[in-house]
């Protein structure tokens, strides 16, 4: 048996001062990955500092129109909010989209981006993972794959990244506001989430002892006419084998204006700029939509188990479109 002390933060000083002076500490929100690891010897801490008690808990219109979400706000509690629900329905229809009742509960808004990959080789604590040790090489490349990245993949992890709402945050360029030794940082959310290259330990920019905050959501007014689009093998409490997160403007039947991003097939939120770039300016319709979706997967990687994807996605992206321009979601 391991021994892991235990403190509780009063402020966000001390709570960062606890973690970044003392390697082996790590923070607890909600806990629903971490204690998760935990308790298979995926993670080893022998300190947890619970910032539970800090006060990032506010779903708030920022100045600018946007929205700025503590990053201790209980995923529940952000997807039940009008001024999401209004403005930005894809990230509360990503929030449902996700986990189960009993956990969108207790999972805070920062640990949710923060979430380990669920590659079963990653959490068996056994396997070689280059992710858990780097260096021992990755058993899903060879192994069963199914449910891996086919973008964004490297010969040294093909992990997919498992949020739903870092997806819809992704599409509305999002930035990820954290306090550190070094004093307060914001990161556009593409560059929060890093390809695992030949460094997939490091997932996120973040040092050791660096906090989220709060998620800033800019103003948006194409955000109100969003949707997120979910395929998975079950309805309910099932990670996305693809999922897409996507807000559309039409002129006289022309895009004026898109955001899309992907989840589900790429080892980090995918915003999807090469689709983006054909439909603006392209009239709304199947031929448009399609050939955005065959020039965002052009460059898919994958394995004998998991060429699906790439039509899957592809049909996922017209669909979300389609979606969007048949339910009168555009402008």
């Amino acid at each position: 048996m391991r021994l892991i002390t235990y403190s509780r933060a009063a402020d966000a000083a001390g709570a960062i001062t606890a973690v970044s002076t003392d390697p082996t500490s790590d923070f607890l929100a909600g806990g629903t990955t971490e204690v998760d690891l935990l308790r298979q010897n995926v993670l080893t801490p022998r300190r947890l500092v619970d910032i539970n008690d800090l006060p990032f808990t506010g779903i708030e219109e920022a100045p600018d129109g946007g929205l700025r979400i503590g990053a201790l706000a209980r995923m529940s509690e952000v997807a039940a909010s009008p001024l999401v629900r209004e403005r930005y329905p894809v990230i509360a229809e990503a929030l449902e989209a996700g986990a189960s009742p009993q956990l969108r509960n207790m999972a805070s808004m920062g640990g949710n981006l923060l979430q380990r990959v669920r590659c079963p080789y990653y959490r068996d604590a056994v396997s070689p993972c280059n992710r858990r040790e780097p260096g021992t090489g990755c058993s899903a490349i060879e192994g069963f794959s199914r449910g891996h990245a086919v973008l964004g993949t490297s010969d040294q992890c093909i992990a997919t990244h498992p949020s739903d709402v870092a997806v819809a945050l992704a599409a509305l360029d999002a930035r990820v506001h954290t306090q550190g030794t070094g004093g307060e940082q914001a990161y556009g959310i593409d560059d929060f989430f890093l390809t695992p290259g030949h460094t997939p330990h490091r997932e996120h920019p973040l040092e050791h002892g660096e906090l989220i905050t709060a998620i800033e959501v800019p103003s948006a007014p194409i955000g109100r006419r969003s949707v997120y689009l979910k395929v998975r093998d079950r309805e309910s409490y099932e990670f996305a084998l693809v999922s897409a997160a996507c807000a559309l403007s039409l002129v006289d039947g022309t895009i004026a204006d898109v955001r899309l991003a992907l989840g589900g097939v790429a080892t980090k939120p995918w915003r999807a700029h090469r689709a983006e770039g054909v439909l603006l300016g392209a009239p709304a319709g199947r031929d448009s939509f399609a050939e955005a979706a065959r020039v965002e997967l052009a460059d898919a990687r994958t394995t004998a188990h998991n060429a699906f994807k790439t039509e899957l996605a592809q049909r996922v992206i017209v669909r979300v479109l389609e979606t969007l321009t048949a339910n009168g979601r555009t402008s």
